[in-house]
């Protein structure tokens, strides 16, 4: 029965592919290629500091310090019924310090003696195409879907390689489908096989993808379907529900979400059955925001996801986890302030603590872990260095099934629009 999943996920995809080329074309208001591109580079400079609390850990102490330049051109689009463009990305990543001894902070690739490299970088672009409300983009890609987001938590973002198609023809409505064959990690300069988080070292041919989301009620509400497919690995689908409701002086907000996971294919990691459902719910009012976030994995396996991605589509997803191991079950409680109702606009603050227990791991059941974040941003209003954020943020993680280690980052960042 599984042989027949993905010849099923690529015919949906080619259903949602047709539903996005197949609409009454009509030339665009487009400004040109060149008229309509733009230019920006991002620099990122980040520290980064991870102390282990166990003394078997296999180190005392990660800690590195790099800076990273982040290249993004996207033109315009042709005149015309159809408009051709192109996106492109350059990346660079410079060490400033670090040791045999502290590597190993995922902001710039480890040699095999143990040292960091002293630099690293990639370049790659995407050619689009655009009819109507319809986009196409093939080649090197920051997905950004809630079945794979691309992670951008280190010095540099990871990218992958495949193609994309976004339509949005009738109002309110977005229809998504895509293909992805290989995958950049962000501490990485070459492109490698998919895999799953579940298990890093087996390889997929590609990730397929399809989705619909559908907004309404004032934009207030969104209801979004989606399923994917992780080649001769998993299949993934999943339901979201988001609102935003005002009550007075108060804003209200959910956000419900619920996947259901099986082995795809070959089944190359074995037996895949969980099912993750989330909610998270927030109130705010005159730049306070307090948020609850309830989670739980059900099922022989844990939340299935591509390897390196980022796991911010669950609700309780943190700095260094997101309580997703199979069978375990979760809360969060965050509070977020936003200092310009008290007339400093610019300056943010977060805590939040997370808890999950009845967890099963490699190591045994029954296991049991807690997260404690803080954070605090400011990005400066006006002057020279107009736009320049500095951000600080501090996390503690005790796990009965892994080391133990509180960690510090410290992030400085300038866009600059050339």
């Amino acid at each position: 029965m599984n042989t027949r999943h993905p010849m099923q996920c690529r015919s949906l995809v080619g259903a949602c592919l047709s539903v996005g080329l197949c609409v009454p074309a009509w030339a665009a208001d487009d400004s040109g290629f060149f008229e309509g591109s733009k230019t920006d580079l991002l620099l990122r400079n980040y520290y980064f500091n991870r102390d282990f609390r166990d003394h078997d850990a296999p180190k005392g102490q990660v800690e590195e310090w790099a800076q990273g330049f982040i290249l993004k051109f996207s033109s315009g689009y042709t005149p015309g019924t159809v408009g051709f463009g192109l996106d492109a990305i350059g990346l660079f990543g410079l060490k400033l310090d670090s040791s045999r001894q502290a590597s190993g902070s995922e902001l710039l690739p480890v040699h095999d003696d143990g040292r960091a490299a002293d630099n690293f970088g990639r370049a790659g672009a995407a050619l689009k195409a655009r009819i109507s409300a319809t986009e196409f983009k093939v080649g090197e890609l920051l997905p950004d879907i809630p079945l794979l987001r691309y992670d951008d938590g280190r010095l540099l973002p990871q990218t992958f390689r495949g193609a994309m198609l976004v339509s949005r023809e009738i109002s309110g409505l977005g229809l998504q489908a895509g293909q992805y064959r290989a995958v950049s990690l962000r501490n990485s300069s070459d492109m490698q096989d998919l895999s799953a988080w579940a298990a890093p070292g087996v390889k997929s041919d590609g990730f397929n993808y399809a989705g619909a989301e559908y907004r309404f009620n004032q934009q207030r509400t969104l209801l979004g379907v989606w399923h994917s497919q992780l080649e001769d690995i998993y299949r993934q689908s999943y339901f979201n529900l988001l609102h935003k409701q005002p009550l007075g002086d108060w804003t209200l907000g959910a956000n419900l979400g619920y996947f259901i996971d099986r082995d795809d294919g070959s089944a190359r990691i074995g037996r895949v059955d969980s099912h993750t459902a989330y909610g998270l719910f927030s109130a705010s009012r005159a730049g306070h925001t307090l948020y609850l976030g309830l989670q739980k994995v059900s099922g022989d396996s844990p939340w299935m996801s591509v390897y390196g991605s980022s796991g911010r589509t669950l609700g309780n997803d943190m700095f260094n986890g997101n309580f997703s191991n199979a069978g375990e079950r979760s809360w969060q409680v965050r509070y977020d302030y936003d200092f310009a109702a008290s007339g400093i606009p610019g300056l943010l603050a977060m805590v939040r603590y997370g808890r999950g227990d009845s967890a099963t791991t490699k190591v045994g059941n029954d296991g049991h872990e807690w997260e404690r974040d803080t954070e605090i941003g400011y990005t400066l209003q006006s002057g020279t260095l107009k736009n320049l954020s500095l951000r600080l943020n501090n996390a503690t993680n005790r796990r009965s099934f892994n080391s133990d280690f509180d960690q510090t980052r410290l992030i400085v960042s300038y866009p600059l629009s050339l």
